[in-house]
């Protein structure tokens, strides 16, 4: 690609600018922009100033860039936000009451099976809770964290044989990093009804999870809670975990 992306749209390379925006880095100068995307100046600065002007990106203190606020409300308009957050929140909300511990809620975010992660769309917690990663809005590879497993043990062998294609990221010493292990996982996920992680996205936490039931217009999703490996009920928490998402389930086939 050269510098200025030949053949590409004003679109595509608006695209590549939010693009540059991360947790790591919510703000950015126009130089690290220029860095990350290699578009001339001239160029960069024109896009800068649209996406301005039409409140996708704002300005900074210190002549760098955020994400605007027409950006953050175009976002809640999805059906991730209105249909299934909104209606989620109270069955997390209890689900959290009911443990004291991390509820995520999280969707396959699949453009394809190799580049499929799982992404956070709800999340409870509480000052009892122990620290996560996961955060709203946030991603994590779907074979190290329970979420992830529940959506990846409902997926057709043609979908797995394409997402074992890509390699396995190891997130930790307890990570899963081979087809055959995760394949493993993934049957004793569907023979126990729910998907547990063992330390396998962060060391001393344990993830379990259960799949919500297909809703017309929705992506797949879980539900899961987040405790400290040394005092979960791993039973327990599972049978709250799996009401949770049966119920959630009801609700929303149910507003379909």
């Amino acid at each position: 690609m050269g510098v200025e992306g030949e053949g590409e749209g004003v679109l595509t390379r608006a695209m590549r600018i939010l693009a540059c925006f991360t947790a790591d880095e919510p703000d950015l100068s126009a130089t690290r922009l220029s860095e990350q995307t290699r578009l001339s100046s001239s160029t960069l600065h024109r896009i800068l100033a649209q996406l301005v002007d039409h409140g996708l990106l704002a300005r900074a203190p210190g002549r760098r860039y955020i994400v605007g606020p027409r950006l953050w409300e175009l976002g809640e308009l999805s059906p991730l936000s209105l249909r299934l957050r909104e209606t989620a929140l109270p069955h997390m909300q209890r689900l959290y009451e009911a443990t004291g511990e991390n509820v995520h809620l999280a969707v396959l975010d699949a453009p394809t099976p190799e580049r499929a992660s799982a992404l956070y769309v709800g999340r409870v917690t509480g000052h009892g809770s122990i620290p996560t990663l996961s955060r709203m809005g946030g991603r994590h590879p779907l074979h190290t964290v329970g979420v992830g497993k529940a959506m990846l043990a409902q997926q057709g062998e043609e979908w797995l044989r394409q997402f074992f294609r890509a390699p396995l990221e190891r997130e930790t010493v307890h990570s899963l990093t081979t087809e055959e292990a995760v394949r493993a996982d993934l049957a004793a996920t569907k023979a126990r009804g729910y998907a547990v992680a063992r330390e396998e996205m962060t060391l001393g936490n344990i993830s379990i999870a259960a799949m919500l039931g297909h809703v017309r217009g929705l992506p797949p999703t879980a539900i899961g809670v987040v405790a400290h490996i040394d005092t979960a009920d791993e039973r327990r928490l599972a049978a709250l975990v799996r009401q949770a998402a049966a119920a959630l389930t009801r609700e929303l086939r149910d507003a379909s």
